[in-house]
């Protein structure tokens, strides 16, 4: 049994089609104005430097400057596409809930298959949007999710830190999805839920392990808590923050002699890539 993605991009304009295909936003003069609470002016702090993707203080200086560009004219978008991977129940749905809604959602249903967000940021001064895609942990449905994981600018591997062997799943997840992705340009997160359930003692030791695990597989580690919300909001702002740098500074690099402004547009850089291969109708049965 399959359900269709569900899709909330909050009255954003958008075309999509079901075979794993990210939409495209075709104006920014037809989006209302980014929320205050989502706009980025400086790079958001890492959760540990041990254990983090870069440490620097600031956004890079050219990306700073193809902004200040852009800002004048604020006519295309970024898109980069985010999936969410881990275990049945350690919270990969009710982390993207906390962020969207800022309250616990006690009430959630179990993801079937696959289900989409649309979260708009502005980055210094140009607007920015995460597509969160939300995949199922059981393993009756992986053959489905596993149909959006090409495309990804970010994987978010989340596990749940009162359960060690979520920890110890997380490397098949990571792996399962970077089959289809490219490992150059995908940035990896590693993140540990329900940080309010753990006893001192054994935050201690399943960070400890975390961390080692993050640093052997390059991914940034996080630890928060849905319930308590700690945490939460700063790692998406991370998120969403390296992810702009990492395409803008790509733009950058195929950009050549083109003019800064001409870096940001609206792109799905990868858009053939995204289309997914079709399974067999049994494949997940």
């Amino acid at each position: 049994m399959f359900r269709k993605p569900r899709v909330n991009t909050n009255n954003l304009t958008s075309e999509w089609q079901f075979e794993g295909v990210c939409p495209l936003i075709q104006s920014s003069s037809m989006l209302p104005p980014v929320k205050k609470d989502r706009v980025i002016t400086q790079l958001p702090t890492c959760f540990s430097p041990n254990a983090a993707l870069h440490t620097k203080d600031g956004f890079h200086p050219q990306v700073k400057a193809a902004c200040e560009v852009q800002k004048k004219d604020r006519v295309s978008l970024n898109i980069a596409k985010v999936i969410v991977v881990g275990d049945v129940a350690v919270g990969k749905t009710c982390l993207i809930s906390r962020f969207r809604k800022g309250a616990f959602d006690k009430n959630y249903k179990a993801t079937i298959g696959v289900d989409f967000e649309m979260e708009r940021f502005e980055v210094l001064g140009v607007p920015f949007n995460l597509q969160l895609w939300d995949t199922a942990g059981q393993e009756r449905f992986k053959c489905i999710a596993s149909t959006y994981y090409r495309g990804a600018q970010a994987i978010i591997v989340v596990f749940d830190m009162s359960s060690v062997s979520s920890l110890v799943h997380a490397r098949k997840w990571l792996e399962d999805a970077m089959r289809e992705n490219d490992p150059s340009s995908v940035l990896l997160f590693l993140v540990g839920t329900k940080k309010d359930l753990s006893s001192p003692d054994q935050l201690v030791q399943v960070e400890q392990e975390a961390m080692r695990l993050s640093e052997e597989i390059k991914a940034e580690y996080w630890a928060v808590s849905a319930k308590s919300g700690d945490g939460v909001q700063d790692f998406f702002f991370r998120v969403a923050s390296l992810t702009f740098e990492a395409n803008v500074l790509s733009e950058i690099e195929k950009s050549g002699s083109r003019q800064a402004g001409d870096i940001i547009r609206l792109t799905d850089r990868r858009e053939a890539d995204n289309t997914a291969t079709k399974r067999s109708s049994d494949c997940c049965r």
